[in-house]
């Protein structure tokens, strides 16, 4: 597999968080004391630093992060597993979804979480490696974490599960409530729920691997976060106090671009970062022209 793009751009999370804040053009162009022009050009991808930063300390963003995203100057670095875990990543439409299986090496059991908008690469890797797929983990019902249900169930027999709130369009699937454990060999797998990009969502946390690791769905992305026109506050308030809380070295997989990790999201992802973590060069020099007035 190639690399993985990034999912979002620069003008993407500035867009998704002020439709979160239900800021409108022109309040935010006033605020940040840039012309709706502008605005409108930044919002649409073209890089202007100074209006980038203007624009995200009106939006709770991080500049620095941000700044980095638009100049393509960082992509997240993730340590490697050398067995029980993998990751699928196919065409859905106008963009890629991600789904991923992890699996105990001793007894070869496994567990699917997703289904990717096609499970034929999947399927050809089960086989391979001799797997038996007892779970299909569902971190949320939007159609392209689903699209492939039918055939991987039909193919591999696994019991489905998924929260109450995320119901699937097909029979016999299984519910889970937040906190409850499942266990593939020595491998433990505990679902959290962080709602917000929709009403169940779940980031299911595993440890028995090389790494501990954290499917996260479209809770969080690689320096970004899934859209809520309508419960932003919430998506962010479960990103932060239940996918950012875990260890540092957690390994966070989502439903779309690269694998990152908490601490690279801690420090890089426009949305969590500190947002003074350094003043800017605009920053110091207007604070000399303030102090020589």
């Amino acid at each position: 597999m190639g690399k993985i793009a990034i999912e979002d751009g620069f003008a993407d999370i500035i867009n998704k968080s002020q439709r979160g804040l239900h800021i409108s053009d022109s309040e935010l162009a006033e605020r940040a004391g840039v012309s709706v022009e502008d605005l409108a050009a930044v919002k649409s991808g073209k890089v202007n630093i100074a209006v980038i930063r203007r624009v995200a300390r009106h939006l709770r963003l991080a500049p620095n992060p941000l700044e980095d995203l638009a100049r393509n100057a960082w992509y997240p670095k993730t340590p490697n597993f050398p067995r029980g875990f993998a990751m699928f990543n196919t065409d859905c439409g106008d963009m890629r979804v991600n789904n991923y299986l992890v699996w105990d090496p001793k007894t070869r059991v496994a567990a699917v979480f997703d289904t990717g908008a096609s499970c034929e690469e999947l399927l050809h890797f089960i086989r391979a490696e001799k797997l038996k797929v007892h779970y299909l983990f569902i971190t949320h019902a939007h159609d392209d974490h689903i699209a492939a249900l039918d055939p991987l169930v039909e193919a591999t027999g696994a019991e489905v599960w998924t929260h109450p709130l995320e119901p699937l369009p097909r029979p016999g699937f299984r519910q889970f409530a937040e906190g409850a454990y499942f266990h593939i060999g020595e491998i433990a797998i505990k679902t959290i729920r962080t709602s917000g990009h929709s009403p169940g969502m779940t980031t299911f946390y595993i440890t028995g691997l090389s790494w501990p690791l954290a499917i996260v769905g479209d809770s969080l992305f690689a320096g970004s976060m899934g859209g809520s026109a309508t419960a932003f506050g919430q998506q962010y308030q479960n990103t932060s106090s239940k996918i950012l809380t875990l260890p540092k070295d957690t390994v966070l997989a989502p439903g779309h671009g690269p694998l990152t990790t908490v601490s690279q999201e801690k420090r890089h992802n426009p949305f969590f970062a500190p947002r003074n973590e350094r003043a800017s060069l605009e920053d110091v020099i207007q604070s000399k022209l303030s102090s020589n007035a």
